[in-house]
């Protein structure tokens, strides 16, 4: 029975990271068996984070559901984990791969920003941001596949900032539809982008020079990043496919694109680019 039930957790993760982040879904198809039950647990975990701005109207609801994940994860509120497939498939993750409950915390507690509408100040803000959520992530999947290291760290975060910065330039226009804008405020204020224009979906030529700026900040970490992979056992480079998608995303930019204007990509080009950069360095042998 215990088995079933453990089975039935499994399945709804892979669901839901299959729905809702197919990137990271696809990632775990290229990943060692034995690993990819933690990283359902983990990608799945992080989907139920972001996806609680998208099902609130009011911050207060947002910041009850975050503190449920916190206490959950500190070992306050583990009573309601049976009904919560996601919680206890990842206290079974943190269980089995030891992953640092202090990371899983800051990047539960980096997304109170997501449920308000204060633009992101500056660069700095920003990055600190992006270093509790997405390079806390692939730290943790790092963790998870036994990567444990100041280097690995070191490159989670060159990877983290890259991916970030173009999920940021990707979801710009949907963000700026609900009034909200990660693109730093002093960046859009040095190439003299107003805020009200951005919200107002005006493509102007200072909020294309900001939306480049951020493109070439995040090719700048990209590359960082490639350079480090080969320092990693080939087994443990997995979890960094994405960066192939997200070195895609910034070739394609175009200062004649509209910002605004979402490019969505098929889940067929994801496993396929996916699938190419698994067969060449620096992601093999």
């Amino acid at each position: 029975m215990n088995g079933t039930k453990e089975n039935t957790s499994a399945a709804f993760c892979a669901e839901l990271v299959r729905t809702h982040d197919f990137a990271n879904y696809a990632t775990t198809l290229f990943a060692p068996l034995r690993f990819r039950r933690a990283l359902l647990a983990l990608y799945a975990f992080n989907v139920e984070i972001v996806r609680i701005r998208e099902q609130i109207t009011q911050p207060l609801p947002g910041e009850i559901r975050l503190q449920w994940w916190i206490d959950m994860i500190d070992g306050a509120g583990r009573g309601g984990v049976e009904g919560n497939p996601v919680a206890a498939e990842l206290l079974l993750a943190i269980q089995e791969h030891g992953l640092p409950v202090e990371l899983l915390s800051r990047l539960i507690e980096a997304h109170q920003f997501d449920l308000y509408n204060d633009p992101m100040p500056d660069m700095a803000a920003f990055e600190r941001y992006l270093g509790d959520t997405s390079c806390a992530l692939f730290s943790l999947a790092s963790r998870v596949v036994g990567q444990r290291s100041e280097e690995t760290d070191h490159l989670a975060r060159h990877a983290g900032l890259a991916a970030g910065i173009a999920q940021t330039i990707a979801k710009f226009g949907f963000d700026a539809s609900r009034r909200q804008s990660y693109v730093p405020l002093q960046l859009l204020e040095q190439h003299s982008a107003d805020l009200e224009q951005v919200f107002a979906g005006q493509d102007t030529s200072s909020v294309r020079a900001a939306i480049g700026g951020l493109a070439d900040e995040a090719r700048s970490h990209l590359e960082v990043a490639f350079g480090l992979l080969p320092d990693l056992p080939p087994q443990s480079r997995g979890v960094y496919l994405p960066l192939a998608l997200v070195r895609r995303a910034l070739n394609a930019g175009d200062t004649d694109i509209n910002p605004f204007v979402p490019r969505p990509v098929s889940r067929l080009r994801i496993l396929w680019t996916m699938w190419r950069a698994s067969r060449t360095r620096p992601f093999s042998v």
